[in-house]
């Protein structure tokens, strides 16, 4: 975990940011389930500075509620939804979590103020070790990130008490679900690529099963190398 705080010209700018957040968290409600964040996700949200993750050229929208872009046709998510995603996760302090699609770090920062470790992959490699220099740099130690095909998770440090897909795939890969703890939780955007698409939770309960519900239409970048064959997947 990290102890770093947004620096003092961006305080304010932060304020207004999670403001929005919260009032978008009650307006949409209704989808989501949700009419309040947990005070622990706001604390998190709060102690990230955006504006570490994002290119120099985009600064002056760093604390904008919009996605931007981070380069190789990659964003960075929309504040909102890093919060809803996480909220939706509700990682405990004890948990570890594997993340598929590291970007900039920024969802990776978030999960790392909640969670004992976060397992983080990106498939770009120039993205990857971007991030994990930025996460370094800002005191994070309770973070791997490693370059590979999130579609088929990280056998090696399996199985996670939640996984966090921030890319969109066609269907939910079945490698993710494998590596799921029973008791866990996967929060996965699914759905065509460049159009709307649906966030999904997954709940597998202590026999193995899987109940999956949407919450939200979204519109993320698709899964690089994700799961091809619908017969394989859920």
């Amino acid at each position: 975990m990290s102890d770093k705080q947004p620096v003092e010209g961006y305080a304010e700018a932060y304020r207004r940011l999670l403001d929005r957040i919260l009032t978008e968290t009650r307006e949409t409600a209704g989808s989501t389930g949700l009419n309040r964040l947990s005070e622990q996700v706001i604390a998190a949200m709060a102690a990230v500075p955006r504006h570490c993750f994002v290119p120099l050229e985009q600064q002056d929208w760093a604390y904008a509620d919009t996605p931007l872009p981070i380069g190789r046709g990659q964003t960075i998510s929309q504040p909102f939804i890093v919060a809803l995603m996480t909220e939706l996760l509700a990682p405990g302090p004890e948990d570890v979590i594997l993340e598929i699609g590291t970007g900039s770090g920024y969802q990776t920062a978030v999960l790392a103020h909640l969670a004992r470790r976060v397992y983080s992959l990106e498939r770009i490699s120039e993205l990857a070790n971007r991030a994990k220099q930025r996460l370094q740099e800002l005191g994070f130690i309770n973070v791997e990130v490693r370059t590979s095909d999130g579609s088929q998770g990280w056998v090696e440090q399996a199985p996670f008490d939640s996984i966090m897909v921030t890319a969109a795939a066609a269907e939910v890969p079945p490698a993710l679900v494998r590596q799921l703890k029973p008791g866990g939780r996967l929060v996965i955007p699914v759905g065509p690529p460049h159009r709307t698409q649906e966030l999904r939770v997954l709940d597998k309960d202590q026999q193995g099963a899987v109940r999956s519900r949407s919450v939200l239409p979204v519109v993320f970048v698709p899964l690089i190398d994700g799961c091809h064959d619908r017969h394989e997947c859920l």
